[in-house]
C-alpha cells in the first residue's frame, strides 16, 4: 500500500526541503552568539561561499524526484532508496529553522538526516537522476554533520575549536572514505565532500591553519585517489 505513493512523497517533500529557506534567513553557518563560549571563528566551518552549493543540490534532487515519479515510480531500484531519503528530506524541512534557534538540537537532526542520506544512497540505482542528486545531498551532509558536531563541541567548551576540527574533520574523512569504497561510481558524493573541504581550506587561508588545511587537503587527495583507484580496478 505505502510502495505507489513513496515517489509522489519523494518529490513533494524534496520540493518542501527546496523551499525550506525561504520560511527563514536561510543558514550560511552557526554564529558565535548562538554558544556559551563565543568563538571568533571556527577552523571547521567552510568559507560562506562553500554553502551555495545548496542550490545545485536543490535543483538536482527535485529533478531526480520529478523523473523518478514519471520513469521510474514502481522501479524497485528506487523505491528501496525513497524510504530513507524520504525520512532524510522530512528532517531537513525543518533543519534551517532549528539550526537558527537551537543548533544542538540541529546537530541531533543532522546526523540523522546525514545517515538516511547514506542509506538512501547506497540503496540508490546508478544513473544520472538517482545515485547523482542523492550522492551529492550525501556527501555535503557527511561533511556538514562533521562540522555541526565540532562547532557544537567547541561552542559548550568540550574541545577547543582546534581540536574539535581536527578530529571531526578526521572522523568526515573516515566516512567518506567508507562511503565512496562502496559506491566508488557514487562521483558526487565524493564532489560534495571535496567542495566542503575546500571551503574549510579557505576558511583557514587567513590567518593560515596548517594543521587544518593539511588534514582538509589530505582528505581531498585520499577521496580523489580511491575514486581512482577503485575504478581502475573495476
Amino acid at each position: 500500500m505505502i510502495r505507489p505513493l513513496l515517489a509522489p512523497l519523494v518529490l513533494i517533500l524534496t520540493l518542501a526541503f527546496a523551499l525550506s529557506p525561504l520560511a527563514s534567513n536561510g543558514f550560511n553557518g552557526f554564529t558565535p552568539g548562538q554558544f556559551p563560549v563565543v568563538q571568533d571563528h571556527w577552523p571547521v566551518q567552510p568559507v560562506g561561499w562553500a554553502f551555495s552549493i545548496w542550490g545545485l543540490i536543490y535543483l538536482w534532487l527535485t529533478a531526480g524526484a520529478v523523473y523518478g515519479l514519471l520513469r521510474a515510480r514502481d522501479d524497485l531500484r528506487w523505491t528501496e532508496m525513497r524510504a530513507p531519503l524520504a525520512i532524510s528530506l522530512l528532517i531537513g524541512v525543518f533543519w534551517i529553522a532549528v539550526a537558527n534557534l537551537q543548533p544542538l538540537a540541529a546537530t541531533v537532526m543532522i546526523i540523522f538526516m546525514a545517515a538516511a542520506a547514506i542509506v538512501a544512497l547506497l540503496r540508490a540505482p546508478d544513473g544520472f537522476w538517482a545515485v547523482g542528486p542523492v550522492g551529492l545531498y550525501a556527501g555535503w551532509l557527511t561533511a556538514a554533520t562533521g562540522v555541526a558536531i565540532a562547532v557544537v563541541l567547541g561552542g559548550y567548551g568540550v574541545l577547543s575549536a582546534q581540536v574539535a576540527a581536527l578530529v571531526l574533520l578526521a572522523l568526515v574523512l573516515g566516512v567518506a572514505l567508507s562511503v565512496q569504497w562502496q559506491r566508488p561510481g557514487a562521483f558526487s558524493y565524493g564532489f560534495g565532500v571535496v567542495w566542503a573541504l575546500m571551503g574549510v581550506i579557505v576558511a583557514n587561508l587567513d590567518p593560515v591553519n596548517l594543521p587544518v588545511i593539511g588534514l582538509a587537503g589530505f582528505g581531498i587527495t585520499a577521496l580523489v585517489a580511491l575514486v581512482i583507484l577503485r575504478k581502475e580496478a573495476l
